[in-house]
């Protein structure tokens, strides 16, 4: 059965985040809120919850995984970032955008495009979530839950536990989030491609 925490969405109440960081250090899955919608995350080395978030998405081995940094600098260390890629996505985080970026040699292999070698990275808006990071001292692997079958991903904190309480070590709860995923942003390539709109505006990247 999952864990249910129900935190302050302005004040995240200490104990709580330390409980749920621990529970992500004990090799945990946990359903967390951002400011895009909610997401799956364990920590990077975390082989079992990888699979679990793949067994619960259905996702095949060319999906990009998500890291969730908690900064700039925790960003640099996992992707090659140019100075024009710089300064876009500096003018973009923290915000409700992904980026697809060459992997640094920080990231295990299992995360990567097997052709690519690319990874997703992001910058969130959200109190909780930077707390959780702050604790963590290091990305949370992620992935938006968006159930199979399902155009909308879940929103609310009760409804996951209800629906994925087996499948989780615990769900987070701060009150509404976001209902659209992440706009996400490819710039593995010459020029930076649009893959998914979603939160974020585009239209600086087109």
């Amino acid at each position: 059965m999952a864990k249910y925490f129900d935190v302050h969405p302005e004040n995240p109440q200490r104990r709580a985040i330390g409980q749920v960081v621990d529970i992500i250090r004990d090799d945990g899955l946990v359903a967390y809120p951002t400011d895009s919608c909610f997401a799956l995350g364990c920590q990077l080395g975390n082989k079992d919850g990888i699979e679990r978030i793949r067994a619960i998405r259905h996702l095949d081995d060319r999906h990009h995984f998500t890291l969730v940094c908690q900064n700039f600098a925790q960003l640099g260390q996992f992707v090659i970032v140019n100075n024009a890629v710089f300064r876009a996505i500096k003018a973009s985080t923290p915000g409700s955008y992904t980026f697809i970026l060459p992997a640094t040699k920080e990231v295990p292999r299992r995360l990567l495009h097997p052709r690519k070698k690319t990874v997703g990275v992001r910058i969130p808006d959200h109190v909780v979530v930077q707390a959780l990071l702050a604790e963590l001292g290091e990305p949370i692997l992620s992935s938006t839950l968006l159930l199979p079958g399902e155009a909308e991903p879940l929103t609310q904190g009760w409804q996951i536990k209800e629906e994925l309480d087996h499948l989780l070590d615990a769900v987070i709860d701060s009150g509404d989030c976001g209902t659209e995923p992440t706009t996400v942003i490819d710039f593995s390539g010459p020029e930076p491609e649009v893959v998914r709109r979603g939160a974020g505006d585009p239209a600086r990247f087109e």
